[in-house]
């Protein structure tokens, strides 16, 4: 059911829901590989209407309808070319596989991908995985970026073209499902099936989703996506968890404050319980519109202002993120903005869905030579920063989105200053 005619949270079943933002006509699937600037510019479109829910602090898109969306085929949002997101997947598998003890195990993964992590999370252990996902039909391509380099990939593991279906982890001794829930209609459902299967095994499992505080808080209206149809807060998070009859051990913000997980265990006796959202939350909720307007009248200044002094631009990152740039501000690929790069080979050649833009690789900057990169994710500064300097790009880096500090251990070792952008700006 399209969740237009569900006028209840799709986590508590709240009814008191609070508008939040409306979008018409976005792409509806921003990481589809498009060969052909026509098919990009001619893509399905769907409308956001986001809604909050005042009980559990949920967000989610009320006229997202499911029969626009399909993820089969030629549908690529792998994130492993870039070192600087292997190190924090290496980082995650090597705790999960020490906490729970995942050496010679079972180990399941829900919307595996091509099987990346997957792969990842049985080497270490030397596990046995199966993975489920409807758009992995093609094996992993390696890149040099690609880490670990160590040999710490599972050949091990069997992928099913296919969605997982309740019962398909009766035996697996540890589940992991990553950036799945927030693309369901009935995310409850999913965590109460795995629940079932974990009960006979007493097993554990781990989730984890994009972190609704940054939107909410860090004004990252380039997260707001057709394909996404909830933002999870942590109190969302735990409550869809206790609705399903999972314990959670132990929920926590990661990657820059981008991702958000949470781990748990079948039956009751959680650590971490549901708890209402913080007076902080709802205003970040009735503000957010206001702020969104302030976003897109600043950024359309900037590009205004780059035209204007002739400044050669180019975009850095092909994923959700930078198409909802392109398409919000309406850039086209003839006069604004030519170019977009990406790290995934499987990218290149391919184009931005609504917008058209051709999708190069970073090697191709070096013909083209902008003057200002724009870069999406502020956690990849470093690495691209690196990139521009290999190969002899004299661009000044403009981070689209502020970053937010974060401790060491979650840190880029080659983020170091310089080439950055002057403006950082802070949108409370």
């Amino acid at each position: 059911m399209p969740a237009a005619q569900n006028r209840t949270c799709l986590i508590c079943a709240g009814t008191d829901l609070l508008p939040v933002l409306a979008i018409p006509g976005v792409p509806v699937l921003c990481n589809r590989l498009l060969a052909h600037r026509e098919e990009a510019v001619a893509v399905a479109r769907g409308d956001i209407d986001l809604v909050a829910c005042r009980s559990c602090g949920h967000l989610f898109n009320r006229a997202f309808d499911p029969a626009l969306v399909g993820y089969e085929g030629s549908y690529d949002n792998a994130l492993h070319f870039s070192g600087r997101y292997q190190r924090y997947a290496t980082a995650t598998a090597r705790r999960l596989v020490n906490r729970y003890d995942l050496r010679g195990r079972r180990i399941v993964e829900i919307g595996c991908g091509r099987g990346d992590f997957l792969r990842l999370l049985c080497g270490l252990g030397g596990s046995r995985g199966v993975g489920y996902d409807p758009s992995a039909q093609e094996p992993p391509l390696a890149h040099p970026l690609a880490q670990p380099s160590t040999g710490t990939e599972s050949d091990d593991v069997t992928i099913i073209g296919d969605i997982y279906r309740a019962g398909a982890t009766q035996d697996a001794d540890f589940v992991c499902c990553r950036h799945v829930l927030e693309h369901l209609l009935d995310p409850v459902a999913v965590l109460r099936a795995v629940g079932e299967d974990l009960e006979r095994t007493k097993g554990a499992a781990f989730f984890e989703v994009p972190d609704a505080s940054l939107v909410l808080d860090q004004l990252s209206l380039w997260d707001v996506i057709y394909e996404h149809v909830s933002y999870f807060s942590g109190s969302s998070l735990v409550t869809a968890f206790a609705q399903a009859g999972l314990s959670v051990r132990d929920v926590q913000s990661a990657f820059g404050g981008q991702f958000l997980w949470a781990e748990a265990v079948a039956g009751a006796g959680a650590n971490a319980s549901p708890t209402p959202p913080s007076p902080a939350h709802h205003a970040s909720v009735a503000s957010f519109a206001e702020r969104v307007d302030r976003l897109l009248s600043h950024w359309r200044n900037r590009i205004a202002g780059y035209r204007r002094d002739g400044v050669r631009l180019a975009l850095w990152g092909a994923g959700s993120k930078g198409v909802m740039f392109l398409n919000l501000l309406q850039l086209n690929d003839t006069n604004d903005l030519p170019y977009v790069v990406d790290i995934n080979p499987r990218k290149a050649g391919c184009h931005i869905a609504g917008t058209g833009q051709r999708i190069v690789a970073p090697s191709d900057l070096r013909r083209y030579q902008p003057d200002v990169v724009l870069v999406m994710n502020p956690e990849y500064r470093g690495e691209i920063a690196r990139s521009l300097r290999e190969h002899q790009v004299r661009a000044r880096i403009d981070l689209v989105l502020p970053r937010r500090s974060h401790d060491g251990a979650d840190a880029d070792p080659g983020d170091a200053p310089g080439n950055t952008s002057a403006a950082r700006i802070a949108w409370a």
